[in-house]
Parts: C-alpha cells; sequence; structure tokens
C-alpha cells in the first residue's frame, strides 16, 4: 500500500465534498469523551530519529549473521539468492491481492501457477493449491480432507508421535469439536520401532495417517510398505516431507501418498524468527475438489492466446460455504512467489546440490561429534541434514555453553519428548563450513571434558 500525501488545498476540496469544515467533525459519531483521549505516549519524533531508535532495537537480537547456527527443527537457515527479493519487492507483486478479476491479475495468476507446478514437480504429486500459511496448518488442512473426503464415516486419525510437535498441536486445534479418536500421538511413546509398526494402529475407522519425512528427528523412512497397508484399510495417508530433501531422495508420490504437506521456508525464505513462511499442500486429482484454498489453471481465451484463471477458488469465501472443507479463504502468495523464484533460480540440479551438501556436511559433523567422549547419536537410522546427540548433561547448559563462542546450539528435544532428555537435535545446511562444524566439534569437547 503506498502513502501519497494531500495538499492543505487538496484537503480542503475533499472536506468540501463531503460537506464538513474540518476533519475534527468526521468523529462525530464518537461520544464526545472517547473522541481526543490523552494518550501516555513520548514526544513525537522524526523519520530519521525513528529509524535510527528501531535500528538500535533491532541490533540487541542476534541473528544467523552474528552466530553459527546448527538450529533446526522446522526453520532452517538456507542461502537464499537476492535475485529473489529483488523481484519479491516489485511494487506490482508486493502490493498484489487476491486476483479476483483474473483479466487484470494474470501476472500474479501465473506466479502461482508457477509455483503450483514446481511443487507438484518437487513432491511428485499432480495438483497443488496455492499455499497456505504453514507447514503446520497445511497438516492440519490434510485432516479436514480427509473428513471431508470420508463425510464423518470414518472418525479416527493416526499421527506419528515423530511428526513435528507444534504440528501435532495444530492437528488438535483444528479437530476439536469433531469428535475425532486420535491414535499414535505420544510423546511417551517408544520412539525406535520401524514405521512398520505404526502400521498396528489404523483399523477400519481411520481416515486418515499422517508421518514425517524425514521425521522430526532427522531420520528417512521409505513409508511405502506402510501406506500400502494403510490403503488396504481404505484409509489416506499425508506425508509432511522436507522440500529440500525431495530433490534428492524418493518422493512420497512414489510410495503411493494421498496428501503431500510441509513447511515451505526452506525455499528461499528467511527464518524471519519462526515467520511468516509457507505452507504448501499436494494432492492427486481425485481428491482436488476437497483440496482447502484456491488453485489457479492455465486456459485458452477466446482470441486464442494462453490465460490464466481461478480454476477452482475458495468454496468458504463466495458460495456453498456450508459443504466447503475448510475456513482458510486467503494464501500466502508473496512467500509462495519467493519459493518459485527460487526454484526456478537453483534449478532442478542446484536444489540437488543444495541437498546433497546439506547431507555430507551433516553426515561429517555427525561422525566428528560422536567421537568425543560421553556424546553419542541418539538414533543409528539413516538421516537427511539432522541428527539426535545424546549429550550426556541438561541440553540448556550445553547450548549456554556453545552460545558463549558464538554458536547457536541444536533444539533441546527434553522439551517434548520425556525419553530423550539431555539429547540435542542438530542441523546443518549448505551454509555451515567445515571450519564452522570443526568449531563445533572442538567447543562441545569442552562441554564433554567438564
Amino acid at each position: 500500500m503506498t502513502f501519497i500525501s494531500n495538499s492543505p488545498r487538496e484537503l480542503d476540496s475533499m472536506l468540501k465534498t463531503i460537506g464538513i469544515k474540518n476533519l475534527e467533525d468526521l468523529f462525530e459519531a464518537v461520544p464526545e469523551k472517547y473522541r481526543f483521549p490523552d494518550l501516555n505516549l513520548p514526544p513525537a519524533i522524526t523519520e530519521m530519529e525513528a529509524a535510527v531508535e528501531l535500528g538500535e532495537l533491532a541490533a540487541g537480537n542476534e541473528s544467523t549473521r552474528d552466530l553459527v547456527s546448527f538450529l533446526g527443527a522446522g526453520m532452517y537457515n538456507h542461502y537464499i539468492p537476492s535475485a529473489v527479493n529483488h523481484i519479491l519487492l516489485r511494487g506490482e507483486y508486493y502490493t498484489a491481492y487476491t486476483p479476483y478479476q483474473p483479466e487484470i491479475s494474470q501476472g500474479t495468476l501465473q506466479a502461482i501457477f508457477e509455483y503450483q507446478s514446481l511443487l507438484s514437480n518437487l513432491t511428485g504429486m499432480e495438483v497443488s493449491n496455492a499455499s497456505h500459511y504453514d507447514g503446520a496448518t497445511a497438516a492440519a488442512e490434510a485432516a479436514n480432507m480427509a473428513w471431508a473426503v470420508f463425510r464423518g464415516k470414518r472418525t479416527k486419525i493416526v499421527v506419528s508421535p515423530t511428526v513435528h510437535p507444534q504440528y501435532r498441536e495444530v492437528i488438535h486445534t483444528y479437530t476439536q469439536g469433531m469428535d475425532l479418536e486420535h491414535a499414535g500421538d505420544d510423546p511417551n511413546a517408544d520412539l525406535e520401532p520401524t514405521p512398520e509398526a505404526f502400521a498396528e494402529m489404523i483399523d477400519d475407522n481411520t481416515m486418515l495417517v499422517i508421518v514425517q519425512y524425514p521425521d522430526f528427528f532427522g531420520r528417512i523412512y521409505d513409508y511405502t510398505k506402510l501406506i500400502d497397508k494403510a490403503h488396504e484399510k481404505g484409509a489416506l495417508v499425508c506425508v509432511v516431507a522436507n522440500p529440500t530433501m525431495l530433490a534428492m531422495f524418493k518422493t512420497p508420490a512414489d510410495m503411493g501418498a494421498d496428501i503431500v504437506v510441509g513447511e515451505g521456508q526452506p525455499l528461499g525464505i528467511p527464518m524471519w524468527y519462526g515467520g511468516p513462511s509457507l505452507g504448501f499442500f499436494t494432492t492427486t486429482k481425485k481428491f482436488v475438489h476437497k483440496m482447502a484454498g484456491r488453485l489457479v489453471g492455465e486456459t485458452i481465451d477466446n482470441r486464442g492466446q494462453k490465460a490464466y484463471v481461478l480454476t477452482l477458488t475458495a468454496r468458504e469465501q463466495h458460495i456453498k460455504r456450508q459443504r466447503a472443507s475448510s475456513n482458510i479463504c486467503t494464501n500466502q502468495s508473496l512467500l509462495a512467489l519467493a519459493s518459485a523464484v527460487y526454484l526456478s533460480l537453483v534449478g532442478k540440479h542446484g536444489l540437488r546440490q543444495v541437498a546433497e551438501l546439506c547431507y555430507h556436511k551433516a553426515h561429517y559433523a555427525a561422525k566428528q561429534l560422536s567421537k568425543l567422549p560421553g556424546i553419542k547419536l541418539g538414533f543409528s537410522d539413516p538421516f537427511f541434514h539432522e541428527f539426535t546427540l545424546n549429550v550426556g548433561r541438561p541440553v540448556d547448559e550445553v547450548n549456554a555453553h556453545l552460545l558463549e563462542h558464538g554458536i547457536l546450539g541444536g533444539y533441546d528435544l527434553g522439551q517434548d519428548y520425556p525419553a530423550l532428555k539431555q539429547h540435542l537435535l542438530v542441523a546443518v545446511t549448505e551454509m555451515n563450513s567445515k571450519e564452522e562444524i570443526d568449531l563445533f566439534v572442538q567447543v562441545l569437547a569442552e562441554v564433554s571434558h567438564e
């Protein structure tokens, strides 16, 4: 939104047009005692002074520009090409809103269409919507969609305990009041068994199974057999996927997933203190009419020219609201554009290079860290770019020591999993150099010797 100041002459003209003498007359409908209260505010300052003050406040926060980061758990420190912001900040994109009138919104619609196409290719799924608020919202919308598919005839949802804890909380928030039976979502459960053991919870009343790929601890599993067993019971399967990993490993579509969702933040979006971010949602054509949000399509106009339209729009915002599968009626178009620009810039091979750098650097870090006395890997399963470390002491003490040396340590898994006290979730991306990893090992060695 652009602010254009008005001259005194223009202001007088506008007031005359609406039939009042001064601005104060605009507030006549407000009771007089509430009109102009005395506000306990500091004296006014200039824009220049305000910029300096805000800069000083911002400098009080340290970021990944100041610290070496090994903290992930859903938000990852990836490199963002400078072109992403240059395109994102163009006025036609930065101020664009919902494309209600396709004839004057072709640029916005094409950008969303490109995003959908890229996400479909990345996940291997047939259709993608025009984004959700974040990964947790997308996972919860999968539950809503499953409910709409079965029309309440099935009432059980099975969620792996190794799905991100915050995603599980949002799913519970979304589904409260729907009289659903929740299974599997137990942070006290045995976290060692393979996904096949998880299949025992799936029965004829199960409408949806949700797993994460890789799981919250960074472990990689092939869910093909689990998905087959779920389908034998007639249930749908949603896979929460890391988009960077999909450039290197088997896609959820190849495993037979019905829905693939996730957090799009790794695709050219800053961590921004936890948000805003981007939730991607992909599925098969079979379920497209039950999918929340809007879908942009490509067509030909009456002159034979390529054109873009809202093929499916949010019913809950317009008509048949009582039949809507969700109350989501907006999206993250700007951040969806960011991810589309990022994917277009790095390309298929570039994204695979990013994934391979993450993978190899993480495995180098895990190998070096596990050599330290008193420190060992929490799990022996294959992993992508996150892994757990048993540090043998309270994680907050370890992270405090790391912070003294300018290192953001990992995530304290004991916050969410009682059995994993003293376990650190470490994330390594292409942004971590060998020197930074070696420094991490060196500083952690100091802790293990104390």
